[in-house]
């Protein structure tokens, strides 16, 4: 049985958000990375969704919650599972791109962090995150041939 299949699975929805790099390189983007106090971790933005909330509408929230930045919906990335305190937990991923917005540190993300693909890839915490930059890039959000 998968994740997915269970009644006790934690669903939740998170976006890889993306913006162009205000310099030129390949492929020219940058990830935005929150860094969660709580578990002293860096990770892309998502959390749980709230009772019947589609799961779009959930990350596109939770992007706006954690990072302050409104998100302009792509292509669906691959969904995680994996357990979460002994639970399976699904979190699905959709690649977004950033509109207007400003960070507020909150008590349950204090630190933001826009970076170029290779340094987000090395800051993410779980080697899992790591899987949705190659997605996201697979996609070419930098406007060529997105």
């Amino acid at each position: 049985m998968s994740p997915a299949d269970d009644d006790t699975t934690v669903r939740a929805a998170g976006c890889v958000l993306w913006r162009r790099a205000p310099w030129t390189g390949s492929p020219g983007v940058e990830l935005c990375l929150v860094h969660r106090p709580k578990y002293d971790d860096w990770s892309h933005p998502k959390g749980k969704l709230k009772p019947g909330e589609d799961p779009l509408a959930g990350a596109l929230r939770e992007v706006a919650e954690e990072t302050g930045y409104a998100a302009e919906p792509g292509i669906e990335l691959p969904t995680v599972r994996y357990l979460a305190n002994g639970r399976p937990k699904e979190v699905r991923y959709w690649a977004a791109a950033a509109g207007a917005g400003a960070f507020a540190p909150s008590d349950e993300v204090d630190r933001i962090l826009w970076l170029a693909p290779d340094a987000a890839r090395t800051r993410l915490t779980e080697p899992r995150d790591r899987d949705l930059v190659d997605a996201l890039l697979a996609t070419r959000p930098d406007g060529n041939g997105r």
